[in-house]
C-alpha cells in the first residue's frame, strides 16, 4: 500500500517539477525576447558597410557617455564642421567609423559601436548631407588609452 502512495507521489512532484521548470524557461525566454527588442538596431539591419581605407587624421570625434547611442549635445557643433568640410569638396565623403570597448559581450559592443555611428549618419543626413556621401566602416575594438571615454567614440573623416 505505501508503494502506491510513494509512486503516486513521485509522479505528482514530477509533474510539479516540470510545471515550474517551464514557467523558468518562459519567464527567461521572454526576458530575452525583451532584451533583443530593446537593442533594435536604427535601420533595418542590410550591409551598409564599406571597406575604404581611413586617410589621414579624423576631422572629429564625438564620444559618447558608456551604453549610449544618441548623440551627444556636443554634436551638433560638430556635425557643422563636417558638414562645412563637405561643402568645401564636393567630390569627398564622410567616413564614419564607430568604436567600442573591451568590456561586456562583443556582439553587443559592435551593435551599440555601430548604432552610434548610425546616429551620426542621421544627424549628417538632417543637416543635409546626401546619403551617397556617408560612408561606414565595420564598427572597431579598441583600448582608449588611460580613458575609458576615449574608446565609446565615432571618428568622423572627410576624404
Amino acid at each position: 500500500m505505501f508503494d502506491q502512495e510513494d509512486s503516486e507521489l513521485n509522479v505528482v512532484m514530477g509533474v510539479v517539477f516540470g510545471i515550474i521548470a517551464l514557467v523558468i524557461a518562459f519567464v527567461i525566454g521572454l526576458g530575452a525576447y525583451q532584451l533583443r527588442g530593446a537593442q533594435a538596431p536604427v535601420e533595418p539591419a542590410t550591409d551598409m558597410f564599406v571597406e575604404v581605407a581611413e586617410v589621414g587624421e579624423p576631422l572629429v570625434k564625438i564620444h559618447f557617455d558608456l551604453g549610449e547611442t544618441v548623440l551627444p549635445p556636443t554634436a551638433a557643433a560638430q556635425i557643422d564642421t563636417v558638414v562645412a568640410a563637405l561643402a568645401a569638396a564636393p567630390e569627398a565623403h564622410a567616413l564614419l567609423s564607430g568604436y567600442h570597448d573591451e568590456t561586456g559581450a562583443a556582439a553587443i559592443n559592435a551593435e551599440v559601436a555601430r548604432n552610434r555611428a548610425l546616429s551620426v549618419r542621421e544627424g549628417l543626413l538632417a543637416a543635409g548631407v546626401p546619403a551617397k556621401r556617408v560612408l561606414m566602416r565595420r564598427p572597431a575594438v579598441t583600448l582608449g588609452g588611460e580613458d575609458a571615454a576615449e574608446a565609446r567614440r565615432v571618428e568622423v573623416r572627410v576624404q
